[in-house]
């Protein structure tokens, strides 16, 4: 992934697994990250992620990129940076909000969902 180098990596993480009805979610233009500790009842709707440390509070303006396609990241629900960090679970909602509607959503700028499946990278860039 090329990426300038007036970015700054703040987080870093690659999809391990995909529930069966974890894409029944890309109608509503979203899809729930979790780590390996998902609830059974969860784990099915999940992409399961490592829960890996956010270095630095996500805010808007950062950028999303899912493999090489960019999103910028439009507004952060509260506790987004703490439950990435600690369950890596939240929520990205490709709907280009820029009020939060939950605590754990990330929004992004409203684009077409790209192809996500084990092995696809996760990275979020400051400028």
């Amino acid at each position: 992934m090329l990426v300038p180098d007036r970015m700054k990596k703040i987080y870093e993480n690659t999809i391990k697994s995909v529930g069966p009805m974890a894409k029944e979610f890309f109608s509503e233009k979203m899809l729930i990250l979790f780590g390996d500790s998902a609830p059974d009842e969860l784990k099915d709707y999940c992409f399961v992620i490592d829960v890996v440390e956010v270095k630095e509070e996500i805010q808007a303006g950062d950028v999303l990129y899912i493999d090489d396609e960019k999103f910028t990241i439009t507004s952060v629900g509260d506790v987004v940076c703490q439950n990435l960090s600690r369950l890596g679970h939240i929520t990205l909602k490709f709907d280009g909000s820029t009020n939060p509607q939950l605590l754990g959503t990330l929004h992004l700028e409203q684009k077409e969902l790209p192809k996500i499946e084990a092995g696809t990278k996760l990275k979020i860039m400051k400028e």
